[in-house]
């Protein structure tokens, strides 16, 4: 990677390297937090199934479309100015739904909310990819881990929020977190300046879209989160179909998430040892998450013979969750940290903008692979139809990074 030798020799500490974990505990919380109370809330507000359904989308759809822009601008300008811009943006946007009970300023929170995500997640993805030095790694396991635990307590603290206030509550609270951490970032960040950057011509930017130093990493993010998505939905469907309650419906996802958020920081450090290799690690983090697909899918149906009590009738869907949490805990820094080390420093910003336009498209293609499928043949071979998928994603793999791994060694943080 690129350096910019000038600005080598000042101390990074990890209280700078925490405001960039909140930010993206703060995504992922407030997607699935709102998410979770839009699918709960849904008929006392008014929204029919199409409408709750774009609701939801537009998170995703703002994100789809401003990710590789915004990471574009933190190359232009560092990432700090785009992470506080990004968090107050959030901030602002979430005090919209304190008039949650309109369904236009709910999609007006929603939207903007969304946009706001665009631009500090890929530069927070970027400003760690810049502060970790040569423990890339290990930094993006805990990056990762924070971001699982906001996934895993969204659902869960959006409920009580809405329970206790309703909506105006839940995104009270995100107004405040997004201005508490945009806060954080400002006094706590470090400057990264903008590195020197060639001229790119479109020949230039396309071919280092098509490298498989880039497309095998966004491939397998994408696959994983993919299926996360489809298990965020369909594991409660089917610990509900099980007789699990709403209760133990719910905690399905819990106990995905906490998987994935423990083991996160422990691959990436088991990597900057050389203890795990990139591809034969992203590989049995796919292969594992396949294999929680399909015993989640195909056994408890076997398993729920008559006069089983409902909680032997759910091991086998608490176990799948397990394996797919590990497997998405395994995969996911992995592919984060081979990204940041085969990247020239100075256009980090555009290629984890990119590579989250990836993540993105897989968090809505999974969800639909299982559910048209599904339509068709059922629950279980929906979920087979995703683990084949995701097995499949496997063979994109890549290698270790030849060009991290060169200059690896050598490289100090950014800033």
């Amino acid at each position: 990677m690129n350096e910019d030798n000038s600005l080598l020799t000042a101390a990074v500490s990890p209280s700078h390297r925490w405001p960039l974990y909140a930010a993206g505990f703060t995504t992922a919380f407030g997607a699935h937090a709102v998410a979770a109370g839009l699918g709960a809330e849904s008929a006392d507000i008014g929204l029919s199934l199409l409408g709750l359904g774009v609701l939801l989308a537009l998170y995703d759809i703002a994100e789809v479309f401003l990710k590789p822009v915004f990471g574009a601008i933190s190359d232009r300008i560092g990432p700090k100015p785009v992470i506080i811009g990004g968090l107050l943006a959030f901030s602002a946007a979430s005090l919209i739904g304190l008039w949650a009970g309109e369904p236009l300023l709910l999609a007006a929170a929603r939207l903007g909310q969304g946009m706001a995500a665009s631009a500090f997640s890929p530069a927070s993805s970027a400003g760690v990819a810049r502060l970790a030095g040569k423990h890339t790694g290990r930094y993006f396991g805990r990056y990762g881990s924070w971001k699982g635990l906001g996934y895993a307590v969204g659902p869960l603290l959006g409920a009580v929020a809405i329970i206790v206030g309703g909506f105006k509550l839940l995104f009270l609270i995100l107004s405040i977190l997004g201005l508490a951490v945009a806060i954080w970032a400002a006094i706590s960040v470090p400057r990264m300046a903008p590195l020197p950057r060639p001229r790119y011509t479109i020949v230039d930017v396309w071919k280092q879209s098509t490298e498989r130093s880039f497309l095998g990493p966004t491939l397998v993010m994408a696959a994983s989160t993919g299926a996360l998505g489809a298990a965020v939905g369909f594991l409660p469907a089917l610990a509900a179909r099980e007789g699990l309650g709403t209760t133990g419906s719910v905690a399905v996802v819990t106990v995905l998430a906490l998987a994935s958020s423990l083991v996160q920081p422990r691959i990436g450090g088991l990597r900057d040892r050389g203890v795990i290799a990139d591809r034969p690690g992203m590989v049995a983090g796919l292969l594992a998450i396949a294999l929680g697909v399909l015993i989640a899918g195909f056994l408890p149906g076997s398993a729920a013979i008559d006069g089983a009590i409902s909680l032997y009738r759910g091991v086998p869907i608490y176990g799948g969750a397990v394996f797919i949490g590990l497997g998405i805990g395994i995969a996911t820094p992995l592919a984060f940290a081979h990204l940041a080390d085969a990247t020239p420093a100075e256009r980090l910003g555009r290629t984890m903008g990119s590579a989250e336009l990836g993540r993105e498209l897989g968090d809505a293609g999974g969800p639909l692979l299982v559910g048209g499928v599904a339509v068709a043949a059922g629950l279980p071979w929906g979920l087979g139809a995703l683990a084949l998928a995701v097995g499949a994603a496997a063979f994109a793999a890549p290698a270790s990074a030849a060009s991290g791994s060169a200059t690896k060694a050598a490289r100090k943080p950014q800033v």
